[in-house]
This record gives C-alpha cells, structure tokens and sequence, in this order.
C-alpha cells in the first residue's frame, strides 16, 4: 500500500491542467511538477532573424541553404541528455550564428507542455508524451525517431518483499507512474496482455524524482519508471521487477517540435538531426565514455549508469508511415481503455513526404525501421 505519499501542490501550464481532465479522477488529486531551467521566452526577439539568414552547404543537394532560426531552444528530461553533455550542436551551429538553448523538465508530458506554450521549440519525449499532448490540442509535429532498445531500461518494479509477484496481482492496486508518459503506455499494455484493463488498478501520478524518493521510503507498492530510475530502484532501493518492456516499448521515442518552428527550419532541423544521430553514433561505439561523462553530471554511481549505458539506444531513424500506423495503434489503446477521451489521427501531427525528405540527413535515409 502506499501510505502517507506526499500530495505537493506543483505549478502547472493550462494545457496541463486539460491533459489531466483526461485521467480518471482519482489521478487528479496530483499534480505534476515542471522543473525547467535557462528557458528562453518565445517573445524575446533573439529567437528569430532580423538579418540576413545565415547558409551552409546541403548535404542532399550541394546548393546553399538558409538557416533562418537564430536560436534553437531544446528541451529534455531530467535523466539527461548526451548530446547537451558533449556539447556537438554547439560546436556545429556557432559558425551558422545560431545558438542552442537548453531546459530540463521532469519528464515527456511536462517537456510536451512548455513545447505547447512557446517555451522550447522542440524536445525528445517516449511514445506517449506526444498523443497526450496532440488530443489535448497542441500544435506539434513528430521530426525524426528514436530507435527502439530492447526494452530492459523501462519496467514496472515492486518491493523486493512485496506479495506482488506477477503483473496479473496488480488488479485492485495502487500503481505510481507519470501520467502521460510511456510508462503510461507501458502499463496499459501490460494489462492487456494479463486479460486486465486499465480500469481494475489504481493509477497514482507522480513525477518520477517523486516517485524515487516514495519507493526508497517504502512508501510505494508498485511503481512504472524508466532509467536511470529503474536501474537506481532495483540496485539502491531494494525493488525486484516484475515486467519490464521488452516486446511492448517498441517505437523507441520521438523528438517532437512545434509545427510553425519545424516548417520554418528545415534545414536548420536537418542539421541537428544529423549531429545527433552522429552523438549516438559515438556513444553506442564508446558506451565506457558516456558512463564517464554522465554519471557525475546525474550524481550516480558509475556502475549504476553502466547499467543504464548498456540496455539505452542512442541512434535516429527517419519517420516512415510504418511508425506512424504503431504510434497510431497506441493512440487506438487508449482510446478503448478510455485513457484519453477520443480518438485522434496521428496523419494531422506529421510532415508531407517532401517534408520529411528535406529534413533528413543522407547519413539517415538508408536507415532501417
């Protein structure tokens, strides 16, 4: 059972309190927490060009391109981001004038959120994050993929002593995760596959620095986390996993951008994809290194990230109608366990063709799905 869990109150963006109108309305009695940092305000006039764009080369056509942005403003998650610790599209945009811009917030809904109100122009999120965000009405776009990892970096944990045992004894328990994120999806679809429904447990939402301090407290029963916060629940915290996503978290995540940014900078987004995939090149060839460079900036212990490094993806792959029809399966499970309150097409939140083409890298576009 859970027992005395904290309820603090945390501020919330408008479209947040849509997302959670939602939930069932025992999930309403939390509210989620947005922890950003450094971010810059969408009517600061830094943000666009006065002048004349800077150009580069086109890798896909040789011809100088504009690169109208001067500011791109990021954002990510409180597990982290390599490419912000390596500091590569720094490096790379400086000579085009343009200047990268980083917030943190406390997971996928949250990031969803500021990207809503014109606070970050794009940012990486799990499957779920988005669809939450798209029935509530933001305008975004789905950019580039994440590819999939086995799975083993998110699952649902409970305390080693615990009489939980198999997912199948979560019915009539109360089960702590992000509402909105892919946890969310991760323990819907293990419902599913026990013959249960959403509605035969008890949601609680937490944030997951939350939730960490809850579960070490005991205070917490079952929770549905990701890494590094698995992986610090299951060694530090005593917790034993029961399901974790391997065969289910299959689309890998996405970054995720506003509609007017992205139509506006495609190929400033062509850049930054391209320096991404090649960060997560790097770090899935140097995984020792990114123990390295990320254990002390997350303040774990280094065989603690080692386990994290080790079951993570890092790489990009393009958006094809393939995943889309998957996202759109997602978004279909919600609808019929009435985790969201209506269908919604996943065709409104994507590019044309010609889109997607001229923002892909070459170094991407032989990629397989």
């Amino acid at each position: 059972m859970i027992t005395d869990l904290r309820r603090s109150s945390y501020s919330q963006f408008p479209l947040w309190r849509r997302l959670g109108l939602l939930i069932a309305p025992s999930l309403l009695s939390l509210s989620t927490v947005l922890s950003s940092c450094s971010i810059v305000s969408s009517q600061d006039p830094s943000n666009t060009s006065t002048n004349s764009p800077a150009t580069s080369a086109s890798p896909n056509t040789g011809k100088p391109t504009a690169i109208k942005a001067k500011v791109i403003r990021i954002g990510y998650q409180s597990s982290g981001d390599l490419t912000k610790v390596r500091g590569v599209l720094e490096k790379r945009l400086e000579p085009l004038g343009v200047k990268v811009e980083w917030s943190q917030f406390a997971a996928g809904p949250q990031l969803m959120e500021a990207l809503n109100v014109g606070k970050v122009d794009i940012g990486s999120v799990g499957e779920t994050p988005p669809i939450f965000a798209q029935v509530a009405g933001s305008q975004l776009v789905y950019v580039v993929a994440r590819k999939p990892s086995e799975g083993r970096g998110s699952g649902i944990i409970v305390q080693k002593d615990s009489p939980i045992k198999t997912v199948a004894d979560l019915k009539g328990q109360k089960v702590v995760f992000q509402k909105g994120s892919a946890s969310h999806y991760l323990i819907v679809k293990a419902l599913e596959e026990v013959g249960l429904k959403y509605s035969d447990i008890q949601p609680v939402t937490l944030p997951p620095v939350e939730a960490r301090e809850a579960f070490f407290q005991g205070k917490i029963d079952a929770w549905v986390t990701w890494d590094p916060y698995l992986a610090l629940a299951e060694t530090k915290g005593n917790g034993r996993i029961i399901r974790d996503a391997n065969k289910i978290a299959t689309q890998g995540g996405f970054y995720i951008a506003s509609r007017n940014f992205t139509t506006d900078n495609l190929d400033l987004l062509r850049i930054v994809i391209e320096e991404i995939d090649k960060n997560g090149q790097w770090a899935e060839a140097n995984r020792a290194e990114v123990v390295k460079l990320v254990a002390p900036i997350l303040k774990i212990e280094p065989e603690i990230q080692e386990i994290v490094t080790s079951r993570a993806s890092y790489r990009l792959r393009p958006i094809s109608p393939q995943i889309i029809e998957n996202q759109q399966k997602i978004a279909d499970l919600f609808t019929q366990e009435k985790v969201i309150p209506k269908k919604i097409d996943l065709r409104e939140v994507t590019l044309t063709p010609e889109q997607y083409a001229a923002m892909t890298p070459e170094s991407l576009k032989d990629s397989k799905n």
